[in-house]
Parts: structure tokens; sequence; C-alpha cells
């Protein structure tokens, strides 16, 4: 599960929380960036509580059109934007997502939370403002109290993060100066430069869809090799996420199955020495993806296939990069670094492979 700062619910209990006092209020969001309707719901916890916790999601990914800013730029946007002393009683912390595993995620909050407050016994509650879905949100809370904020001038960072991405300046009425700030520097950097182009591609690429009478949904398969505590993976050559790690995969062909889909680009991109039918007779098992903003590119579900190879004294299979791969490579399973993964390709592996 990701970390989103809108999906907050708009009643528990709240009529009976609506003059109580924190010790602290936690609120969960990406601030992707920070903006004005974040300030007001902080605003609003400051006056309701003696602390704030700011737990910011998406930590430790890498730079993405969804994610661009990191933990500690999104930190500054958030401390700045107080004095002193207020900022002295907001805690920023990294939360790391856990698509597809809810409770890994819960366990993730439960840290973060306890990190500040030293255990979880203390007076806390939620704060934030209304999204749909809200009662399963709050159903993951249930000895939390939630404070529910009205939506400020209903803004959202998303269409503020992609008018900037595409190379516009946000504005006051939207953000708070301390954020304009870092996204000043950081439009200075090579990382936005990438990001830039990433986002010319990404609408350039949708505006292929335009006159469809609805948005497209697309299909994918991937592969998801391991032996010998060894993952097979491949280095990005194209837009989007470029020289990132991910899984070897690729679209659904009209006339193919899904798991043939799944061998084809398993071998253009790879290369891998192992016969068909060992390969096939691998296959330990198959799982749906379907996170609905798990690509920049558009509604995009994929279908993963686990493959277990049995260990082989002659050691790993030979694999060499080809069509949209630079390069194929076995990974420890040790060294996967989630900073490194493209899209959803790390919650992926996780998932199936059980680390």
């Amino acid at each position: 599960m990701s970390a989103s700062s809108e999906q907050h619910p708009d009643k528990h209990h709240s009529d009976k929380q609506e003059h109580k006092r924190y010790r602290y209020l936690v609120f969960i969001g990406r601030f992707q960036p920070f903006h004005c309707g974040h300030k007001a719901v902080i605003d609003e916890a400051l006056k309701r509580s003696d602390e704030v916790i700011m737990l910011i999601g998406s930590a430790n990914l890498p730079r993405s059109l969804r994610n661009p800013f990191s933990v500690d730029e999104r930190a500054a946007m958030i401390k700045n934007a107080y004095s002193d002393e207020e900022a002295a009683r907001i805690h920023c912390v990294g939360l790391d997502d856990a698509l597809y595993n809810d409770t890994r995620w819960l366990q993730y909050v439960q840290a973060g939370v306890k990190s500040v407050t030293g255990d979880l016994q203390t007076d806390i509650g939620l704060i934030g403002h209304s999204k749909d879905s809200s009662s399963y949100y709050l159903s993951l809370f249930p000895n939390w109290d939630s404070v529910s904020v009205p939506n400020y001038h209903n803004l959202s960072a998303t269409p503020i993060r992609d008018s900037y991405l595409m190379g516009a300046t946000p504005t006051p009425e939207r953000t708070p100066e301390s954020t304009r700030n870092v996204l000043d520097q950081f439009k200075k950097t090579d990382d936005y430069k990438q990001l830039h182009e990433e986002a010319d591609f990404i609408d350039k690429y949708k505006r292929q869809w335009e006159s469809a009478p609805y948005p497209p949904t697309f299909m994918t398969a991937d592969a998801l090799i391991v032996q010998s505590g060894h993952i097979l993976l491949v280095e990005r050559r194209s837009l989007p996420g470029r020289g990132l790690w991910a899984l070897p995969g690729g679209f659904l062909n009209p006339k193919e199955t899904l798991f043939d889909a799944c061998i084809r680009e398993l071998r253009e991109e790879t290369r891998l020495k192992v016969p068909e039918p060992v390969l096939r007779g691998s296959c330990h098992s198959q799982h749906t993806f379907d996170d609905p903003y798990r690509s920049a590119r558009g509604r995009t579900i994929t279908q993963a296939f686990y493959f277990q190879l049995k260990n082989d004294p002659k050691g790993l299979p030979k694999v060499k990069g080809g069509d949209d791969a630079i390069k194929a490579f076995w990974l420890p399973l040790a060294e996967l670094d989630a900073k490194m993964m493209f899209e959803d390709h790390y919650a992926i592996i996780t998932k199936m492979v059980g680390l």
C-alpha cells in the first residue's frame, strides 16, 4: 500500500473528538509536492495537538514522474513553511510503500509513529481530509481517532506536479514559499532535466490515445526468474525509467497468451540460456498486479510469472541484454535496491518471493 495525502476519512468518532486535544496527530501523505492544502491540515493539527508526525510516503524509491522529490526535500518544504518554534513540533519521518501488502504497510506506519512517540499507547490521532474508500482506510487503524479537516480549495498535488515537470512554475495560491524554493532549486538539476524529458515523452505517448472513446487499459507480462539466491534483471534502455532495473517483460501481442508473452519477452530481453521446456516447467506461480498508479503510461495491468530454476553446480545461466534492455544480469537477492527499481517491480518481487 502506498500513502496518499488525500486518503483520509470524513468521520470516525469525529463529532466526539471535535474538541479533544491530542498528544500526537499523524498526517500520512506523499506531499509530491507539499501544497497549501497540506499546510491547512498541519495548521489544524498544530492547534489540536502537542506534536505532529508527518509520515512522508513513497520513501526510498527512485525519482519518477509520480515521486520526483526525496523525503529530505519534502521535509524541507514542510518544516520551512513554519516558524522555528512550530517546526520543532513537527516530526518528518520517511514511510516506505508496501504495494500489495497492507500488513507490511501497517507495520511501516506503526514503526514510523513509534520512532517519535516511543510506544503506540500514547494519545494518538490521525488527521487529514476525506477521500473515497475512507471506511477501508479507517479500518486499518481501529485504535486511533480520526480528525477530519475540510479540503482546502480542492487542491491536489497531481496537477501541480504534472505542470511543474512540464516546465511551469507553481503559484503562491497553491504552494507555500518553502515549496517554491525547493522546486526552484530542483529545476536547476540534472534530475529535473531527466524528469522533464520523461514528462514530455509521457505527454506525447498519451496523446496517441486522445481520439479513443475511453482511456485504454494496457496488458503486460513480466518474468521473475530466481536461481541460487539470484534474480534475473535488466537495465532499461528507453523512457520511461531509462537506466533503472526491471523485470524482463513487455506488452501482450494480439494473438498470444500471457504466459507466451512472458516467455517471448524474457527471451528477447535476456537471451537466457535455458531450454524452453525446462523454463516452462519451472513456473512456480503467477499473480496479477493492477495498482491504478503503477505506470505513468496509463492504466497498465501486468501478469507476473515466478520461475524457480534448479540450483546448478555449473553456475547461473548465461544472459545477454537485447531489445529494450541495455544489459541483463543476475543480482543477489540481498542486493535488491528499491531505489533502483522501475515502477512497482520491487513490490512485485517482495510479494512473490516473500522477502
